[in-house]
């Protein structure tokens, strides 16, 4: 079985992540992406030519608040009875 190089995750279950690791248990929760930006001149070589670039970097990433449900929303609440279903199912399995 060939080794697994990339997992990926939808924004909501991003969401869902940091709804835990932050402890909410109510709220409708989402992505937040602040991005930076910078500009460089860029090129295969320096005696090559040149072309003006922008660079956007990712400063933060985290969650906000959000006020309806969108693919980047996760309610806290339903997190939370997640987390509780999964903790019963693995007690009754032990």
């Amino acid at each position: 079985m060939p080794e697994t190089k990339q997992i990926t995750f939808t924004h909501k279950e991003v969401a869902e992540a940091l709804i835990k690791h932050a402890g909410l248990s109510e709220g409708l929760w989402g992505l937040y992406v602040e991005f930076g930006i910078a500009a460089a001149n860029i090129g295969p070589s320096k005696e090559g030519e040149l072309t003006p670039a922008a660079i956007v970097p990712i400063i933060k990433l985290g969650i906000q608040r959000f006020e309806d449900k969108n693919s980047l929303v996760a309610d806290a609440s339903e997190v939370v009875g997640k987390r509780k279903a999964q903790r019963r199912a693995q007690k009754s399995a032990a």
